[in-house]
């Protein structure tokens, strides 16, 4: 009587079993270093359209790399979302991916916007695009003197400039582009040519950069370029006014073109639910998902054929501008020596 209890109970519980882990299986860990309240609709959404729930961990790309290698095999990330190249690039040498083969992201995300190709598959692929470029007082400065990125570092703009902090990703990024340009060494003459015009020393984020031209702090500043269209768009009439004295530049329109940094993704090493893992990927560069990355936080979409119909975006002038096209995986190997320069240079 027992074991046919027994036999019965173990037999109803198997029946249970693949329902659990159904239900186990429905849900995605996400680390994530986009910090915008935009991205909520997008992680709603994908839920609402899959049944997949998002555990989400939010911290900076260098402390979700350093959470990464600290949990090791133990980590329960499937999906790392990095919001600069250098990171992008770090993440893929460390080994912290997993090369994934996916028809979707492969026929959506252009090459150029893409980690490194294996045989097993594809390491990160960027979701998004962010231009650094350059802010001037409109009264006080000439476009055709900040037009160039070379331009920040002539004796012309002595006394003018405000940036954050060198070692930032975002500059590192940029130094690293403009490194791959100049060669090594005219890119450290480059950047003592910065040291040597800055108005005070590198502090705060690129909006601080923006408002530091608009108060006359300084008269010329660089940022990526959502933070600009932020303020254009932003309902408080102070960061309206401000925008209406600060001109924006993309640079290098006659030449290499204007250097983009990059939002991208990549599924964990040690991810356990690597399925759900690239179902994400692939709505990531879904027209939905990237009008979100476009209207929501002001980024260009990469996913190929998509529309813009952001007005900051377009008021800017970055409907049609000349990007750079080096590999974001060249910018990324430059930036130990981009660092070391930066030491020599005694940029902050």
């Amino acid at each position: 009587m027992r074991t046919s209890l027994l036999l019965t109970l173990v037999a109803t519980l198997s029946l249970f079993a693949p329902l659990a882990a159904q239900s186990q299986d429905a849900v995605l860990n996400l680390y994530s270093a986009r910090h915008y309240s935009t991205d909520e609709a997008l992680y709603a959404n994908f839920t609402k359209s899959t049944g997949i729930r998002i555990n989400r961990v939010d911290a900076d790309d260098a402390g979700i790399l350093a959470r990464l290698k600290a949990e090791g095999a133990a980590s329960p990330a499937d999906v790392i979302l990095l919001v600069d190249a250098a990171r992008l690039y770090r993440g893929d040498v460390d080994g912290l991916f997993r090369p994934i083969k996916s028809a979707v992201l492969e026929g959506a995300i252009p090459a150029q916007y893409r980690g490194k190709a294996t045989p097993e598959g594809t390491t990160w692929f960027g979701f998004s695009t962010r231009a650094r470029v350059v802010l001037y007082d409109k009264i006080k400065v000439k476009r055709e003197d900040v037009d160039t990125y070379e331009e920040l570092a002539d004796p012309k703009n002595k006394g003018r400039i405000c940036i954050r902090s060198g070692s930032h990703p975002y500059n590192l990024s940029l130094f690293g582009a403009i490194t791959e340009h100049l060669g090594e060494q005219k890119a450290e003459a480059w950047l003592k040519g910065v040291v040597s015009n800055l108005a005070r020393d590198p502090k705060g984020g690129d909006t601080d950069q923006i408002k530091a031209v608009g108060s006359g702090e300084c008269q010329v500043a660089v940022s990526n370029s959502y933070y600009v269209a932020r303020l254009m768009r932003s309902s408080n009439p102070e960061d309206r006014a401000l925008m209406e004295k600060v001109g924006v530049v993309f640079p290098n329109q006659q030449s290499w073109g204007t250097h983009l940094n990059i939002a991208g993704g990549a599924v964990a090493k040690n991810a356990r639910n690597s399925a759900n893992a690239v179902k994400f990927m692939e709505y990531l560069a879904s027209a939905e998902a990237q009008n979100y990355f476009a209207n929501g936080n002001n980024e260009w979409p990469t996913a190929k054929g998509v529309k813009v119909s952001n007005p900051a975006l377009k008021a800017m002038g970055g409907d049609d501008f000349k990007a750079e096209t080096i590999p974001l995986n060249t910018i990324g190997g430059n930036q130990t020596r981009v660092q070391q320069m930066l030491d020599r240079v005694g940029f902050k």
